[in-house]
């Protein structure tokens, strides 16, 4: 006789405690939608990211769903996502950056375990993102900080530092750092693992490589220099703190 065996269902307090829910913040056109599908796409959640260089239909974000949204290109009410990773459950709330929808993101935002606030890497901190940081801080959110669009011309990564610590009273520890900006971008230097993710458009997997195996020349010079300074100057990443 063979008996079919079958694990448990979870108590409602065990799946609770897989759960983490955070919201991505920022100003308009920051790349916020952009980065929430390439995170869903990483997850496993969906097949396609990138949409918005696709033509006709194809050209709208997964979570810009409203007919309003498709048409004037930015996110009017907060999407809800999940996807799991790691035997965690991810529940991802994309959230208006127009200010004109605001109150959504408010709202949302009592319902997030942290947030991730995406910073134009050209244009550094805007009016929107500060004043949803403000938000997060009156609430205690914990916060991480995500440099986007680096991949264009960008303002010096030390300077975009530098505006966070003085403007949000932040204690900065970079956990990467980039090689290069604009046409030049190589891609990030993982402080934890002491590796490099080197950079490819519409890749759907993040590997790791020795740093010499795929800089060279000025480039890899200019990030070693600045590896060292950070590691010097900037406190470490604690997870605990």
């Amino acid at each position: 006789m063979t008996v079919d065996w079958k694990p448990a269902t979870q108590t409602p307090a065990a799946q609770a405690a897989r759960r983490r829910t955070f919201a991505i913040i920022s100003h308009p056109d920051a790349g916020k939608t952009t980065l929430t599908e390439q995170l869903l796409l990483l997850g496993g959640a969906i097949r396609l990211a990138g949409q918005v260089k696709a033509r006709g239909e194809a050209r709208r974000a997964r979570s810009d769903w409203m007919k309003i949204e498709q048409q004037r290109g930015i996110s009017v009410t907060t999407a809800v996502m999940t996807f799991e990773f790691e035997d965690m459950v991810f529940n991802l709330l994309d959230t208006p950056g127009h200010e004109d929808f605001s109150e959504d993101t408010y709202r949302t935002l009592t319902a997030a375990d942290s947030a991730v606030m995406v910073i134009d890497a050209a244009k550094g901190i805007e009016k929107q993102t500060r004043k949803l940081f403000e938000i997060c801080r009156l609430r205690d959110i914990p916060i991480i900080t995500f440099i986007n669009k680096m991949d264009r011309e960008t303002r010096d990564p030390f300077e975009l530092i530098d505006e966070i610590a003085d403007q949000l009273q932040l204690e900065c520890a970079p956990v990467n750092w980039p090689a290069g900006a604009g046409q030049n971008f190589k891609g990030v230097y993982d402080f934890a693992a002491h590796k490099f993710v080197p950079f490819a458009r519409g890749s759907t997997r993040m590997t790791t490589i020795d740093l010499a195996a795929e800089l060279t020349g000025d480039v890899r010079m200019k990030l070693e220099e600045d590896i060292a300074l950070v590691e010097g100057a900037c406190t470490p990443f604690d997870l605990d703190f």
